[in-house]
């Protein structure tokens, strides 16, 4: 069984609610037909119900019916989410009339339906950028306790077996935060730890990476590292975890020894963290093209409920994989 069919097979289990907000669109339609009839989650779809199963019919999809249907326009809570909304935001300067304006973009109504616990996680972007999806899960969902900052984290499954887990290892943060600071990089670290667990299943091994290893260079960048990973150890005393590690170091046994000895995951890390997204971006992009990897994700970690965005360029197949994956995140958060 492979890592993605252990992924759907645990969504099946945990049978989680996954609002699909763009239930227009085609491919978004055909992923949730899939998950449906798959049982990989209970999907709620956003919109009018005799819509969205006209378009589907258009394509010949069987098993939307299934589905729950949430139509803004005559939604029982929707008067309880305005309220909702004006109660997180009133601060910001949120009236009453602005959410009611606001409730009605699918988007805000996704993430609103979370909040109240009517949903346990949102797939989007199929359709709309990045910014639009994360407002307002930043807004009203906001991150996990003792986690400030959103990070995003793939899942890189290479053809060569011995590196990470039978070759499985997470890299993060590709995807998000462009330069974090030693806290927001200790962060990171525990989120990434804990994806590595809730989806991929591994028992987290986890090396900060730098330029230097043990001190053998000197710089603010290696400092930034080597107190990130102290600061990490702290947040989670039980986690495996080590820095600054060069790249060789984490993932190279014999390396690992030589450079790094006694240190608890030299040389077996089969999470990397990265110090910037310049670095983390390139890495997982070299890895992918030149080792011939596949990469899973973004998948994003730190909301204190799993909302995870797609590229607009995405396949049926990318959606498909990233319900499984929000379902398995939303089984873990509690965790």
């Amino acid at each position: 069984m492979t890592l993605l069919d252990t992924i759907r097979a645990n969504a099946r289990k945990y049978n989680k609610r996954i609002v699909l907000p763009e239930s227009l669109e085609e491919r978004t339609l055909k992923a949730a037909d899939f998950a449906l009839k798959d049982a990989l989650a209970r999907v709620i779809l956003i919109g009018s119900k005799e819509e969205i199963l006209a378009e589907g019919a258009k394509s010949g999809l069987k098993h939307l019916e299934q589905a729950e249907f949430i139509d803004p326009e005559h939604h029982h809570k929707m008067d309880h989410y305005i309220d909702l909304m004006v109660e997180i935001r009133q601060h910001k300067g949120l009236t009453r009339e602005e959410a009611a304006q606001q409730i009605r973009n699918p988007l805000y109504l996704s993430t609103l339906m979370i909040k109240n616990g009517d949903a346990d996680g949102e797939v989007a972007g199929a359709m709309n950028a990045t910014g639009d999806v994360l407002r307002p899960a930043f807004q009203f969902v906001k991150t996990m306790p003792g986690i400030s900052v959103v990070s995003g984290a793939f899942i890189m499954i290479l053809p060569e077996k011995e590196f990470g887990d039978e070759g499985i290892m997470i890299f993060a943060d590709c995807a998000v935060h462009p330069d974090p600071d030693e806290h927001q990089l200790a962060e990171i670290a525990v989120a990434t730890a804990k994806t590595a667990k809730d989806i991929a299943g591994l028992t987290p091994r986890v090396a900060l990476l730098s330029f230097s290893t043990k001190g053998s260079a000197r710089h603010e960048m290696v400092d930034l590292v080597s107190n990130a990973t102290k600061i990490a150890s702290s947040m989670n005393p039980d986690l495996l975890i080590d820095g600054e590690l060069q790249a060789d170091a984490a993932i190279i046994e014999s390396i690992g020894r030589k450079k790094a000895p006694g240190s608890p995951i030299a040389g077996h890390a089969n999470v990397l963290v990265f110090p910037d997204l310049n670095s983390g971006n390139i890495a997982y992009k070299l890895v992918q093209r030149l080792a011939n990897a596949e990469a899973i994700g973004p998948i994003l970690q730190g909301m204190a409920a799993p909302i995870n965005d797609l590229s607009r360029g995405c396949s049926v197949s990318d959606i498909i994989n990233m319900i499984a994956i929000t379902a398995n995140q939303a089984a873990g958060i509690n965790t």
